[in-house]
């Protein structure tokens, strides 16, 4: 390794050098991040070899989980983030609102990927063809937030009314409701009811579950014996098999599957959704018009979904 140098206007690092640098960070090894970056592995790591000569100490590690950032290289791969970033924003903040192209990187939990955005990306994709949009996994709770925060996506669909550090754009109130198998029949839920019912729930983990906690506890029923599935089709299953009872969003739950009877909550739960960018991002024309474009899909949305009156602005 390079003694530290002092850095000058010519001893600068490179774009390349930085992208080189977040590629082996997010792959966690050379031979991924080559073949993500289409270049060959010397290259990439002469690339980041470099680097390590001007920041004069090691970026990067061998460990048994593959090659990983030293606590230097952490720090340097957050700026390194960003100096890519906002090299890219100098291009895209140029480009006219009809002729936009570009990647436009998404990250959605999965509720929303399957039912909100695919009438939005196929609308977007007419009216821009030249915008690739690559979807990512916003599923864990805060997920979305941080990938927006790190520069890894560029709009998180997300639950809240605020986040620090971000821009949201209101969506809609998704509600909350009590799933049961259909022989319960229709009549009204009740505290109790849910209090004495056996709970099949979302992971622990997840906002869902969280929310869904919260409100129990306000009613005064501990959610900590509940049941957990990964998957909410698992769950439906179980529900209408009569093994226990489930509380969903709306949107998590759509289409209904048979044999089961949805219900509103003795007390209403909803989980506000939003679109989050980062301010300084959130007027840049892809950006922009994305956002746009899944505000204005809401309006063929049924039963009020869409309804944004108590969100703030």
């Amino acid at each position: 390794m390079a003694s530290s140098k002092s850095l000058t206007a010519h001893t600068q690092p490179t774009l390349a050098q930085l992208r080189a640098l977040i590629a082996v960070v997010d792959a966690g090894g050379f031979g991924e991040a080559a073949a993500e970056l289409n270049v060959s592995q010397s290259s990439l790591s002469e690339a980041v070899g470099k680097l390590e000569d001007l920041t004069g100490r090691p970026l990067l590690r061998r460990s048994a989980r593959g090659t990983v950032a030293t606590p230097a290289g952490l720090r340097a791969v957050a700026h390194a983030r960003a100096a890519v970033q906002a090299a890219g924003d100098v291009l895209l903040a140029a480009q006219d609102d009809g002729a936009l192209s570009g990647v436009l990187r998404v990250s959605s939990f999965r509720s929303a990927a399957t039912h909100l955005l695919p009438p939005v990306l196929v609308a977007f994709g007419r009216q821009h063809p030249g915008v690739v949009v690559r979807l990512l996994d916003g599923d864990r709770a805060g997920a979305g937030e941080q990938l927006v925060r790190s520069g890894q996506a560029d709009l998180a669909l997300i639950e809240g009314t605020s986040a620090a550090d971000l821009r949201l754009t209101p969506l809609l109130r998704d509600e909350y409701l009590f799933i049961a198998p259909q022989s319960r029949g229709t009549q009204p839920v009740t505290v109790q009811e849910l209090a004495d019912s056996t709970l099949l729930l979302s992971p622990r983990g997840d906002a869902c579950f969280q929310r869904i906690e919260t409100y129990l506890g306000r009613l005064g029923i501990d959610a900590s014996s509940a049941t957990t599935f990964d998957q909410d089709s698992v769950t439906l299953g179980m529900v209408r098999h009569g093994l226990g009872i489930t509380l969903m969003p709306r949107l998590a739950l759509l289409p209904v599957p048979d044999g089961l009877v949805t219900l509103p909550l003795p007390q209403p739960l909803t989980r506000p959704l939003a679109v989050a960018a980062l301010p300084h991002r959130a007027g840049l024309p892809p950006i922009r018009a994305f956002t746009a474009a899944l505000v204005d899909s809401l309006g063929a949305w049924p039963w009020g979904l869409s309804d944004r009156s108590a969100l703030p602005d």
